[in-house]
């Protein structure tokens, strides 16, 4: 009998434990899945909140390994996949959370239509970067408050992951777009074609006032939660729409009640949790690699390198506010 495949994996075993490198075996491909040979996998807050046990809505029973984002080459295919072939580059949001297999890893069974073909304009670490944020950006803007050319736009946190593609998407529909943040992020905003606002100097009436002279913004979209989502509620105009990846709190609705605007939340792991609107992840990686293609969107990475035996030190360089861009682990195998 033919020994079972193996890989490299960082595993973790307990919340808030230090993952550890092990050799685990290799996943087979089921109907409608494709084996994927990772080479990067993108580092998110999100991941920092599953393995502290702290995202009740992201659990991962442990053992286990995490990850959420991804790109590498297509390894094998299984019947009734039809996109791919052995050989592609691919990137995607595939797993990490409601038990299955993240990123970590040498390898990944994935469900084929959470993937899309990687932009050829992108490293492999750039492009494991993009999914999660790409898509709860995209989802917010396009698929939820249908933002259109000409729109005033407000991002908060637009120096965030989320918040920098949000910038970018927006930007590429045409919107004008604003973009909240500290002082020291504002070359940032700017560079990325938005107008910052410097939340410690100016209150809501402030920027509401001078920058739309005092109608309030079209689109909304927080990337913040708490007392900024509230402020949402205050800085949109009549008729506008906030959209929030954070909205979690218990929030007052009256003053968007009295603007006749209207609210949407962002949840952007629901089809990997209940298998619902895979495709659709599909096809907005799809319109990511077009952005991409065109030169309307690149990621930011923070220039320092981990791989799998260093993983708890990405995550520590994340808590620790240091990363200068997204971090992104290397998968040596």
């Amino acid at each position: 009998m033919a020994d079972t495949p193996s890989m490299r994996a960082a595993v973790l075993d307990s919340p808030r434990l230090a993952f550890r490198v092990a050799s685990v075996a290799r996943p087979q491909p089921q109907s409608g899945q494709v084996l994927v040979k990772i080479k990067a996998s993108g580092v998110n807050p999100l991941d920092l909140k599953i393995r502290a046990g702290q995202a009740p809505h992201a659990r991962h029973p442990l053992p286990a390994i995490l990850g959420l984002d991804l790109a590498g080459t297509v390894e094998a295919t299984a019947p009734g996949v039809v996109a791919f072939r052995v050989g592609d580059e691919v990137f995607g949001m595939t797993g990490g959370v409601g038990g299955i297999q993240g990123s970590l890893a040498g390898y990944a069974a994935v469900d084929a239509a959470l993937l899309a073909h990687k932009p050829a304009g992108l490293t492999m670490r750039e492009a494991a970067s993009l999914p999660l944020i790409f898509i709860t950006a995209w989802e917010g803007l396009v698929d939820r408050a249908n933002v259109r050319a000409g729109q005033k736009v407000l991002v908060h946190g637009g120096a965030g992951g989320v918040g920098q593609v949000a910038v970018q998407i927006a930007r590429a529909i045409g919107a004008d777009v604003f973009a909240t943040g500290s002082a020291r992020s504002a070359a940032v905003i700017e560079e990325l074609g938005a107008i910052p606002i410097d939340y410690d100097m100016m209150t809501v009436d402030d920027y509401v006032g001078r920058r739309t002279d005092g109608r309030g913004f079209d689109v909304i979209y927080d990337t913040v939660g708490g007392t900024t989502l509230d402020a949402s509620f205050s800085a949109v105009r009549r008729f506008g729409h906030v959209v929030s990846a954070l909205g979690w709190g218990t929030h007052a609705l009256a003053p968007l009640s009295f603007r006749a605007a209207s609210y949407s939340g962002v949840f952007t792991l629901l089809p990997l949790l209940t298998g619902e609107g895979r495709a659709h992840h599909g096809d907005i990686l799809r319109e990511a690699a077009r952005l991409v293609d065109a030169g309307k969107l690149r990621p930011r990475l923070d220039p320092r390198r981990f791989g799998l035996s260093s993983v708890t030190e990405a995550h520590a360089a994340i808590e620790d506010r240091s990363a200068q861009g997204k971090i992104v682990i290397d998968i040596e195998e």
